[in-house]
């Protein structure tokens, strides 16, 4: 009888495997090609943005043609990356018309130098490419969920090239406290294919080099604590920043076509004012953070010119100049105190982007990706330090704490 119902497991557990590693297969080869064409639109719009610089003055343009495709789409007032967690964690669902209403607004954020990321549409496309998989199949609900989270996982491994932290920040981000394991296939498979698919197609990860990393020993240790104390209170305050802008907005011009206009000759008067270092995705400051070479209040721009631009209804992501702040804070940090700039602006990079998402397993993965392994000591203590003291803030409102981040406590409260 035991032997019985141990073969009826293993067998029900092999075809489960099976039909989902086709599943993911299908899902990774999608999202990578899906994923590598936004890539290639995306880095397209930020070149031609950076050969014409006039392309700025055309910002209120774009923004009127963002509202006109949303109202194409009946997409105005959609809540973005939020729907797509509240269709995981929730009934609701996800409308196709999703996919290119935030592939093509995006692109005309970028185009026009908007501060905006591009791995937050790609979680947005890779949910509605997952959600479209499961009606094709006929799933239930409950593999529908999983379906999503696999796309969320291919898309953001094909656009980042980061497939270890892909697939950790599909299961990991719904639900702080609760990693949803039965995705555990679906998305690591998903996120590998999406990758591979999207770096054969010319679309090239994202790799940084920290160009000292001191010996591991208290005294360094110390000033990495101090770091995240930091990165948790800037987490913080970037978090209410963007939430508050949006709000802002919204109260003070109910007109959606008059609160982008408003949004562009804010940016563009920031942009003459402060220069165009803190337009697009920011990865041009990483870089120059990376280096050690960059303004001590370059992170505090980055925050006001991001929180211009998407809360006044430009589109895209906030991961990418989540990461651009993180490093400029950190390389800021490092300079001011004369240690170790470049470690401190990849310790603030995932300072930053544990803060603000509140998954931890999946920074630390990205901190291998991104970085190499030697310098994983310090990266382990930041991201401890960041996530605990950051509170329950985060970037998307629909992100639910299952358990406390100080104690082991049922909580089940929304993020602020």
């Amino acid at each position: 009888m035991y032997d019985k119902i141990t073969r009826s497991v293993l067998i029900h557990n092999l075809l489960h495997f099976i039909r989902w590693t086709c599943i993911s297969i299908v899902m990774g080869i999608l999202c990578g090609l899906v994923g590598t064409a936004f890539g290639h639109g995306v880095a397209y719009s930020q070149r031609f943005f950076r050969e014409h610089g006039n392309m700025l003055y055309l910002m209120p343009v774009s923004g009127i043609l963002i509202v006109l495709i949303h109202k194409a789409f009946h997409q105005v007032g959609n809540k973005g990356t939020n729907l797509i967690l509240e269709s995981i964690s929730s009934t609701e669902k996800i409308h196709f018309s999703t996919l290119p209403c935030i592939f093509s607004s995006t692109i005309l954020s970028h185009l026009v130098g908007a501060s905006a990321g591009k791995e937050g549409a790609a979680l947005q496309i890779g949910g509605c490419i997952g959600n479209l998989i499961g009606d094709v199949l006929k799933m239930d609900e409950r593999d529908k969920k999983v379906a999503i989270m696999s796309g969320m996982s291919g898309c953001f491994g094909a656009i980042f090239g980061t497939p270890l932290a892909a697939a950790m920040f599909g299961m990991e981000v719904i639900s702080i406290g609760v990693a949803y394991y039965a995705a555990l296939v679906p998305c690591v498979f998903s996120s590998f294919i999406g990758a591979y698919v999207s770096h054969r197609l010319g679309l090239h990860a994202e790799a940084f080099t920290i160009l000292s990393i001191p010996e591991f020993h208290w005294k360094p240790a110390a000033y990495i604590i101090l770091l995240g104390l930091l990165g948790a209170l800037v987490s913080v305050c970037f978090c209410i920043l963007l939430h508050e802008s949006q709000k802002l907005y919204k109260k003070k011009i109910e007109n959606i076509y008059l609160r982008i206009l408003t949004a562009s000759a804010l940016f563009i008067l920031l942009t003459l004012i402060f220069g165009r270092d803190y337009c697009g995705a920011g990865f041009n400051l990483v870089e120059e953070a990376m280096e050690g070479r960059i303004p001590y209040e370059a992170f505090l721009l980055k925050m006001v010119f991001t929180a211009v631009a998407l809360g006044g209804g430009f589109k895209g992501g906030e991961i990418v100049p989540t990461l651009a702040v993180g490093a400029t804070m950190g390389a800021a940090f490092g300079n001011l105190l004369g240690f170790a700039p470049s470690l401190c602006a990849a310790c603030g990079m995932l300072s930053l982007f544990v803060g603000v998402t509140n998954c931890p397993i999946a920074t630390m993965f990205m901190g291998f990706e991104l970085f190499g392994f030697e310098a994983m000591p310090y990266f382990s203590i930041i991201v401890a330090i960041s996530f605990t003291l950051s509170g329950y803030y985060g970037l998307y409102s629909s992100q639910k704490f299952t358990y406390s981040k100080t104690k082991t406590e049922f909580i089940n409260r929304k993020a602020h």
